[in-house]
């Protein structure tokens, strides 16, 4: 039974409280743990299971509930701590069909622990290639209907000998996909609600050592004046820093909420146990000693996340800083850094310690207040998709900062930042490389793909943190601009070219300079500003205030302002070259922190300029609307799926499969089968080359790769859900190549013909066989990244014959050449391919087929699947996109067709995570259509889900 236990299936979930739990199939172990549970159910949840009375299980029913074959009877149990707290079952009754019931135990009925585990139960239903749950309800039993009914799946119920049987179409629809999101979002959202709102804290280490990290964060708590009652927590003291101690955190007799933990490493999962047994909710610790120093702290920290989640508990850290909330009603600084900025508009979120307490003297030196802040350290637990839920609803913030150092689950950041990026902009500054502390693994995907996937989202990439606080500060206290049109008002004529000039390299179209002379005062000033912003053609100013000798400086700032407040176009300025936010430029709110309206200030106009450029293009982002891929005619995705599984089938254990040795097989426009012109593989048996045309994609897809498979057929990029039916997950295998024009024409994509030959004679006959006129060039693959490999617009046998025989010469006698039929002209090269990326999970890439772009490793990057907004701005994405657009004496060509070719490859991509790595080398892009020239496929195995790809879970 062990042998076949699904571990994959196993998940921590958050629940719709903010609370942990552990979700696992289960096991015969579970006996007594099932016993156990049983015995806690109340007469009434026994009576609406089983329809009557039932006071114990006997040892029979026991066995038969814990004894499963994870196939056509399947139960999954959800634990806090050792207990069972829920199970979850299904049977299978026929062909596709299950019976399905569960029981949550009545203390932790409310808190959405049958909501995920029937999320989680659909999705291994599905991969056991069941499509419907029937379940028998007693009438009274309205939170089972009430459950099944707003799961988002499409439900049916009939009433009959007083049972409503209910029947639950287990395919995936966007509905569901909302319904799973949305409950996902409120449950993250008040974990850490709880973390940063807390009612009372207690410090766990604080001790009287001047100076020691416990402390430190005792006194920082008490002179931000929290709220709430604060407990330290030391074994031998009776009072740290004047305030009462307890020799252990179940020692206290109140109830507490948060739990710093400044403790030795060694002694932290004792504490762990500890908390949960007082029922804290949450834990922040600061400790170091864990993942940063090496393997056993690494399974150290392991050990802390498992043992905090499974006792229904978040933890921040370890090895962090900390957390602070500036809210009145709370006022927590539960950190190590005595001072945090004031009470402001900006979320701010940094992965390093060690950097925390600088960055938060950064923003407080520029005047600007946040709302809240949180140090993640290794990130054991608690990330930036946490904080991206809470901040989402979260009123008292409109901008978020992050400092990344590593991403968890980047499919489903990218997911949250294109949702939240709609009503709050977010500037992020991903450093290179992942710590070694981190639960989190090394990015594959470049750095310039990951930009590009970041654009993609609406985030705004700053390059290092200075530029993250110079954006943030405008995006926190000035309106979005409605366009790149751009004002300079300035006192000084250098200053005034010097930000024109930042303006045309940052992609903006700055008015000429308004120079209004060293002696400008605030009359001025005013008059001038009042004038460029009231004009059509300006969406935003730069003032430059930098006057050679003292004068009334305060009187000009308060006429910036007093022009300015009432006008929807952002102003910025150098004034005197404060960098921040000057005391004349804020708007008072009776508080320290400057309000809405407030005018920022950079050091240079180059600075401010910068800053502006990135906001523009975030608002341009913005301005479009949210659209869903589009509906595709002549998609079969069923046929596509089933080639994949075919080709994966028959995959012999251990070798790189491919339709003949070294080749896959190419096709006819009409379908029928060609002979080869794809390359040999790699002939690795752990990975595929994922190398793309330009070099750009990486150097290997690793085994973990891949998911269950997408949707129905209709269904865009792999489904809502992520789940398909019939997906059964294996050990990920060898590449297998499979014929990829046959699994292209699924998707409405027709490869065209070419044939190998191996003489003259045979090159000739293809040609008459192809049409005149042909071209013939070197089978390789890698050929088309090769000057010289191909020669053109061949009408006669003779031409033919003469091209053969040069390769014959070059080549020598083995070498393997195509025939092809010649694609019309003009038209323009480009390259189109996928990766299965482990963390991004499917990404197509783009860019032009000339050797200098491939040299440049020019190329755009998106994920799948792709919008027509994304495909759009993907191929206008790489520096040489205007090449396809007439300019540079190159003729205008079918764009829409070259988007429509990206959608299509894009829901491939989604919906069939088997597909490792795809190569459309080399697309001719035409005045009238898209030819794809060649093509090459290679599968593998999913080892499981894709991240973020199926039923709740944290990474």
């Amino acid at each position: 039974m062990e042998e076949q236990y699904p571990a994959h299936w196993e998940a921590d979930v958050v629940l719709a409280d903010g609370g942990t739990a552990h979700v696992r199939p289960i096991r015969p172990a579970d006996a007594d743990r099932l016993r156990s549970f049983y015995s806690r159910l109340s007469d009434e949840s026994i009576y609406f299971r089983f329809f009557g009375p039932r006071p114990r299980l006997s040892d029979k029913e026991v066995a038969r509930f814990t004894n499963v074959d994870y196939v056509t009877r399947v139960a999954l149990i959800a634990t806090i701590g050792d207990e069972m707290v829920a199970v979850i079952r299904y049977d299978r009754t026929g062909p596709g069909e299950a019976e399905v019931a569960f029981l949550v135990e009545d203390a932790h009925q409310g808190r959405g622990v049958a909501s995920v585990l029937l999320e989680h139960l659909a999705a291994t239903a599905r991969e056991r290639g069941i499509e419907r749950f029937i379940a028998d309800v007693l009438p009274a039993n309205m939170r089972m209907t009430g459950l099944l009914r707003q799961a988002g799946y499409t439900a049916q119920s009939q009433f009959a000998d007083g049972v409503v049987r209910m029947t639950l179409d287990l395919t995936p629809t966007d509905t569901s996909a909302e319904v799973r999101a949305a409950r996902e979002h409120r449950a993250e959202a008040r974990s850490i609600a709880r973390l940063l709102t807390p009612g009372s804290v207690a410090v766990i280490g604080a001790s009287r050592e001047p100076g020691g990290v416990g402390q430190s964060v005792l006194r920082n708590l008490l002179a931000a004046g929290f709220t709430g009652p604060v407990y330290p927590v030391h074994r031998e003291v009776r009072a740290v820093h004047g305030v009462r101690a307890y020799p252990s955190v179940t020692a206290i007799d109140d109830e507490v909420d948060l739990a710093v933990v400044a403790v030795p490493a060694e002694s932290v999962l004792d504490v762990v146990e500890e908390c949960a047994e007082k029922g804290v909710h949450g834990l922040v610790v600061v400790s170091s000693g864990f993942g940063e120093t090496g393997a056993r702290g690494r399974a150290r920290q392991d050990e802390l996340a498992r043992i905090a989640r499974s006792y229904g508990l978040r933890v921040v850290g370890p090895n962090c800083l900390g957390i602070a909330n500036t809210d009145p009603a709370v006022k927590l600084n539960a950190t190590l850094a005595p001072t945090v900025p004031g009470r402001g508009k900006v979320g701010f979120f940094s992965q390093s310690g060690a950097l925390g307490t600088a960055l938060l003297q950064r923003v407080a030196q520029r005047g600007m207040g946040i709302s809240s802040f949180v140090s993640a350290g290794n990130r054991a637990d608690v990330s930036g998709n946490d904080l991206l839920q809470y901040w989402e609803e979260d009123d008292s913030t409109d901008v978020i900062l992050l400092y990344l150092e590593s991403l968890g689950n980047p499919r489903k950041f990218t997911r949250l930042a294109r949702r939240i990026a709609r009503r709050k902009p977010i500037v992020v500054v991903k450093s290179g490389g992942t710590p070694a502390g981190h639960s989190a693994e090394e990015l594959g995907l470049p750095d310039s793909a990951i930009s590009s996937l970041f654009e993609q989202a609406g985030l705004i990439r700053v390059d290092d943190l200075i530029q993250l606080f110079d954006v943030g500060q405008m995006l926190a206290y000035q309106p979005l601009p409605a366009g790149p049109r751009v004002a300079l008002v300035t006192n000084s004529d250098a200053l005034g070219l010097l930000a024109a000039d930042a303006c045309l390299a940052a992609g903006l179209e700055p008015r000429p300079p308004v120079n209004l002379g060293p002696a400008a005062g605030p009359s001025e000033f005013g008059t001038a500003l009042a004038g460029e912003l009231s004009s059509t053609d300006v969406d935003a100013a730069v003032v430059i205030h930098m006057p050679p000798i003292p004068g009334a400086s305060d009187e000009v700032a308060a006429e910036l302002l007093r022009v300015s407040k009432d006008v929807a176009k952002p102003v910025v300025t150098t004034f005197h070259g404060h960098l921040g936010m000057h005391p004349a430029l804020r708007v008072e709110t009776g508080s320290a922190t400057p309000g809405r309206c407030s005018i920022p200030s950079y050091a240079a106009p180059e600075e401010a300029v910068r800053a502006l450029a990135h906001v523009v293009r975030y608002a341009r982002w913005r301005a479009h609307p949210a659209v869903p891929p589009p509906e595709l005619d002549g998609i079969d995705t069923t046929r596509a799926r089933s080639l994949a599984h075919t080709a994966l089938a028959a995959a012999p254990s251990g070798d790189t499969v491919t339709s003949s040795p070294g080749e896959a097989v190419t096709a006819s426009p009409d379908g029928s089968p060609g002979t080869a012109i794809a390359g040999p593989s790699d002939g690795s048996s752990g990975e595929a080359a994922v190398t793309s045309p330009g070099g750009a994609l990486g150097e290997s897809v690793p085994t973990s790769a891949g998911a269950p498979c997408g949707t129905p057929s209709g269904t865009p990029g792999g489904g809502p859900d992520g789940g398909r039916l019939g997906s059964v997950f294996a050990e990920p295998g060898p590449p297998v190549e499979i014929d990829p024009t046959e699994l292209l024409s699924c998707y409405g994509l027709t490869v065209w013909r070419a044939e190998l030959v191996r003489s003259a004679d045979e090159a000739v006959a293809a040609a008459e066989h192809l049409g005149w006129p042909v071209v013939v060039k070197v089978a390789d693959p890698g050929a088309s990244r090769r000057a010289g490999t191909v020669r053109l617009g061949l009408t006669g046998p003779e031409m033919v014959r003469n091209a053969y025989t040069e390769f014959a010469v070059q080549l020598g006698e083995g070498a393997e050449l195509a025939v092809q039929r010649m694609a019309p002209q003009p038209a323009v090269p480009t390259v189109v391919g996928v990766i299965e990326d482990p963390a991004f999970g499917p990404v197509v890439s783009f860019g032009l087929g000339e050797v200098t772009a491939r040299l440049l490793q020019d190329q755009g990057f998106r994920l799948a699947p792709l919008t027509g907004e994304d495909a759009a701005a993907l191929v206008r994405s790489v520096r040489a996109a205007p090449l396809l657009f007439g300019e540079y004496g190159y003729p205008p060509v079918a764009v829409g067709a070259l988007e429509d070719l990206l959608v299509r490859v894009g829901r491939l991509a989604g919906d069939l995570p088997e597909l490792a790595r795809l190569d459309l080398d080399q697309v001719l892009v035409g005045e009238s259509d898209v030819m794809i020239l060649g093509a090459r496929a290679t599968l593998r195995t999913p080892a499981g889900p894709r991240l973020d790809g199926g039923p709740r879970r944290l990474s």
